[in-house]
């Protein structure tokens, strides 16, 4: 028997994309406190936060499930940059981050609770954003995509393309906010018929 599957988020970028598996599934906001610990470097940030989603719905729920947890931390180095939440922080923070290479922390976690077992991953993903930008660029760019509720002030899968001169990594879904390979690949192993 297939568990039911709990999507730990609110983010429409991440129910976006767990759709495209054609599964069904609910979205259950984890509510927990995501304010990074000291001395907490990026990367393990993003997993202790996808990992403490998953867990938070799990113990909220009165039946099995798996569940499906998942945060972004984008970063230069140690400075963290998250969601603008207005435009004028968008410019700046674009601005701040022209010639950079920027690194994104995606993680995920699944946990199954029959099975008794957790499963967690973190992709990274590194945007380099254009050296050439124009401060002309940013303001319509920002103007035309709104991307006040995406860290590092792009968004990748719409114009935030033409934002960058290159994109690493194993997983182009990591940077929308959901692995897709890793998560499929713990579906399947759970029982799910994926494609």
């Amino acid at each position: 028997m297939v568990l039911p599957l709990i999507l730990a988020s609110t983010s429409p970028y991440r129910r976006a994309l767990l759709s495209r598996l054609g599964l069904s599934f609910q979205a259950i906001a984890p509510e927990i406190d995501e304010t990074p610990l000291e001395g907490e470097t990026p990367e393990a940030q993003a997993a202790r936060l996808a990992l403490a989603k998953a867990r938070a719905v799990v113990q909220r729920l009165s039946y099995p499930a798996l569940v499906l947890g998942s945060d972004q931390v984008a970063a230069v180095g140690s400075t963290r940059f998250g969601k603008p939440t207005s435009p004028q922080r968008a410019v700046a923070q674009l601005q701040h981050l022209r010639g950079k290479r920027v690194e994104f922390y995606t993680a995920v976690a699944l946990i199954d609770p029959i099975a008794e077992q957790t499963h967690l991953d973190t992709i990274v993903t590194r945007v380099y954003i254009r050296a050439d930008l124009s401060d002309a660029e940013i303001e319509r760019y920002v103007a035309r995509d709104q991307p006040l509720d995406c860290a590092g002030a792009a968004k990748i899968e719409s114009l935030g393309i033409t934002l960058v001169d290159a994109v690493e990594t194993s997983d182009p879904t990591a940077l929308e906010g959901l692995p897709l390979i890793t998560v499929s690949r713990w579906l399947r192993r759970a029982g799910f018929l994926l494609p």
